[in-house]
């Protein structure tokens, strides 16, 4: 049991993403953007301590360093020894300093609508005892000013006002004593400094510090977004995200789907004449096709599977009903998917399709699979 409510979405092979949220909001700040990063990625989001589901409490936090290492430990109890790492606001803070503290453990780092340091620490002391005195309810009118330059998200401001005050007060202390400004040149991982241009919590100036100070870092500025830039314009935060964030290559997608035993195979068959094919199907098909994030791996199997039946390309349809098994599919699945095809392709190629599958199945799963005519 980790002090961070925190929960995973996305593959269990993807390469693992942290994101954590802003100040007074919760996990589900980050909703318009989890379907197309957990696509590709293994998404672990988290909780601030006292906000969202995690528990109430300042969770032992007086400083930046506190909150990064509650985010460590959730890390670990999710068997993740790196990961890359977005953050809005504090969240982005969190990870600036596991990058400054902790580099082995950070493989690149996005910072949204973040800062090297949060204006006057006083300004954050002095917030943080109005709450622990009167609670949060009477922030949420500024912040639906300050969050949002459209459509108000009422679900983000019912968080702050339902956020424990000890949790939210701790956070706000965590603030005062942030200040990244002499270490940023330490920052040597992949990073996005992403901002808002209404954002008037932490205008365009403090991204552009960022950018300045962090090497080799990119900068991008989103217009018509305040704060909660992802939450106001989501597509072109979503998109700069994934442009930043790796993507997957080619060979190891290959392999995952494949097996490592035939492209093992394929590579050691490799000729000066076969070479040029060999690197057009890993980079286009492997590289650019099954990397896609629009259909999931299951999907792009039946898909596959058909095509290979209608075009009667058997010794390919043997090699994609072991993939088709590897990605998820059962036997009764792909039995499925070539009923349809024996409609849409014709009975002989069907039957051709089923005695080819029922040989793979046969050698995957000796005894076991069901007999088919």
């Amino acid at each position: 049991m980790t002090a961070l409510h925190h929960r995973i979405d996305g593959p269990e092979q993807g390469q693992p993403l942290v994101l954590g949220p802003s100040l007074g909001t919760s996990l589900r700040v980050w909703e318009p953007q989890l379907a197309a990063l957990a696509r590709r990625f293994r998404v672990v989001r988290f909780d601030l301590p006292g906000h969202g589901r995690s528990a109430p409490g300042a969770c032992g936090v007086r400083t930046m360093e506190d909150l990064a290492d509650l985010v460590l430990e959730a890390a670990d109890a999710c068997g993740l020894t790196a990961f890359h790492y977005a953050g809005v606001s504090i969240g982005g803070a969190i990870g600036a300093t596991l990058a400054v503290r902790h580099p082995g453990r950070v493989r690149s780092l996005a910072m949204l609508c973040s800062s090297a340091r949060f204006g006057e620490p006083e300004a954050w002391r002095e917030r943080a005892a109005a709450v622990r005195t009167e609670g949060t309810g009477p922030l949420v009118e500024a912040a639906a000013r300050r969050w949002f330059a459209g459509p108000v998200r009422q679900p983000l401001l019912d968080d702050l006002a339902a956020a424990d005050p000890a949790g939210y007060a701790a956070c706000c202390e965590a603030l005062a004593g942030y200040d990244l400004r002499g270490s940023l040149a330490r920052i040597t991982i992949p990073t996005l400094v992403l901002a808002g241009r209404e954002d008037a919590a932490t205008p365009p100036a403090h991204a552009r510090l960022l950018a300045d100070g962090i090497p080799g870092s990119t900068l991008v500025e989103v217009p018509g977004a305040a704060h909660l830039a992802g939450v106001d314009r989501p597509e072109p935060v979503t998109a700069a995200l994934l442009a930043h964030l790796p993507a997957e290559s080619g060979t190891a997608v290959r392999r995952e789907v494949l097996g490592d035993d035939h492209v093992d195979r394929a590579i050691a068959r490799t000729t000066a004449f076969t070479r040029d094919f060999q690197d057009l199907i890993t980079r286009y098909a492997w590289g650019e096709i099954w990397t896609r994030p629009g259909l999931d791996r299951r999907t792009r199997s039946c898909v596959t599977l058909t095509a290979l039946v209608a075009r009667g390309h058997l010794d390919e349809l043997a090699m994609h009903v072991r993939a088709a098994l590897r990605n998820g599919l059962s036997p009764d699945e792909i039995g499925e998917v070539l009923l349809q095809t024996a409609v849409y392709c014709g009975v002989p190629a069907a039957n051709a399709a089923f005695a080819v599958a029922q040989r793979v199945l046969d050698e995957t799963a000796p005894g076991t699979a069901e007999e088919r005519p």
